[in-house]
């Protein structure tokens, strides 16, 4: 199945089925330029190009390349000798351009010509627009053969335009008349809008936990910043979708989750406490029940989320250290055992010790290194105040082995 390209064209979407002018270049001189004409020509639903003789000759491999996908357009090219052939079967035809030839026909911009295009189309006429040579334009001759002359509101000391950008120039007028200026695409469609139950609900939250933190003080400004708060939200017109997304926003704020290695429910003293009360228990590698992997990858998650103080300093700095950036993981479990820090690639692994850990820790402690080293590990062994008084000098000692 086809998808879209990033730049904006989808094939799977239906082309504009319009029947719209005859783009005509005369002895066009690059391919490059005939494959961005035809390029600007499918941007807005042309299809239909005549070459008058080519200087390259056709069919031309720049022409290809240039015309980004509009291969349908170049595949279809006609070719012709002269512009009177070009044109022979047209109905109304304008010539473009920059210069006044001093001839008594019509001269009208772009949008008037979209106009007129629209209206000989509608009346089953064949409609056909003239774009010149890139060096010297159309001849007094081939603007004698046009019905009227189209010439842009530009710059009149710097009117000569790209060939490409003449087409595009057209097309666009054409195109958005025939369209009624419809856009390819508009806003996705919304939720419906947050219900007055639900605004005051999500309010009640947040202006509670606003209070958890003291930020509606001084007391005689509450009932004004209560107001403007308010305001904010009701501006906004939220749609139901955004109150659930502003809810979760407060809640993950007050819970404080921050994400791996920064921060959970719980803050560092509470953590560390946590630690002590998993390996005082037998976490650490006891067992071999048949859900112990899944225990253990629980357990994994759940230590990730609620590091120590330590634990966020010491993290921080592996993470930033070009020594040791990429290497290591936080609460990985090896084997049935999860050291706080390890590097499969350095074969290390890092573990903290808290102050005043009981007996009951250590033995954990000691049985996991004992686990480790027996399969190749190192076991380097920091103690949080170090960590937390001067994490560079424990990062050098890591290094030096």
């Amino acid at each position: 199945m086809a998808k879209p390209d990033l730049s904006g064209t989808d094939k799977t979407k239906a082309a504009a089925d319009l029947a719209g002018p005859v783009v005509v270049l005369v002895e066009p001189q690059l391919g490059e330029n005939i494959g961005m004409a035809a390029r600007a020509m499918g941007n807005f639903g042309l299809s239909r190009l005549r070459l008058v003789k080519p200087r390259d000759g056709w069919p031309n491999v720049s022409a290809q390349r240039a015309a980004a996908g509009a291969d349908h357009i170049l595949d279809r090219v006609e070719l012709f000798d002269t512009v009177e052939a070009a044109v022979a079967g047209c109905t109304l035809v304008l010539a473009t351009t920059a210069r006044a030839h001093d001839q008594a026909k019509p001269v009208i911009g772009p949008r008037e010509a979209a106009q007129e295009i629209v209206r000989e189309i509608a009346a089953q006429g064949e409609v056909a627009l003239l774009f010149g040579r890139e060096r010297a334009g159309l001849l007094n001759e081939e603007v004698a053969l046009s019905d009227r002359i189209v010439t842009f509101p530009v710059n009149p000391a710097f009117a000569s335009l790209n060939l490409a950008q003449a087409v595009l120039l057209m097309g666009y007028e054409w195109f958005t008349l025939a369209t009624a200026g419809a856009l390819p695409f508009a806003m996705p469609e919304r939720s419906e809008r947050a219900s007055q139950h639900q605004m005051q609900a999500f309010f009640d939250n947040l202006v509670r936990e606003l209070d958890k933190v003291e930020f509606l003080r001084p007391p005689e400004k509450r009932d004004t910043m209560l107001v403007n708060l308010r305001n904010i939200f009701s501006r906004m017109e939220p749609t139901k979708q955004d109150m659930h997304t502003l809810h979760g926003v407060v809640m993950a704020i007050a819970e404080g989750r921050k994400g791996p290695a920064k921060g959970g429910v719980l803050d560092g003293a509470e953590a560390t406490r946590l630690r002590a009360l998993l390996a005082e228990r037998g976490q650490g590698g006891q067992g071999g029940e048949r859900g112990e992997s899944s225990s253990m990858r629980g357990l994994a998650r759940l230590l990730r989320r609620n590091p120590t103080d330590a634990e966020r300093i010491l993290w921080k700095a592996l993470t930033t250290d070009r020594r040791f950036a990429g290497q290591f993981k936080r609460q990985t479990p090896v084997g049935r055992h999860i050291p706080d820090f390890v590097s499969f690639v350095r074969r290390l692994a890092i573990e903290l010790v808290n102050a005043d850990e009981s007996e009951a820790i250590a033995q954990d402690r000691a049985a996991r290194r004992a686990w480790l080293e027996a399969r190749g590990y190192r076991v380097c062994v920091l103690h949080a105040a170090d960590v937390e008084r001067d994490v560079g000098a424990e990062l050098d000692r890591l290094a030096e082995g």
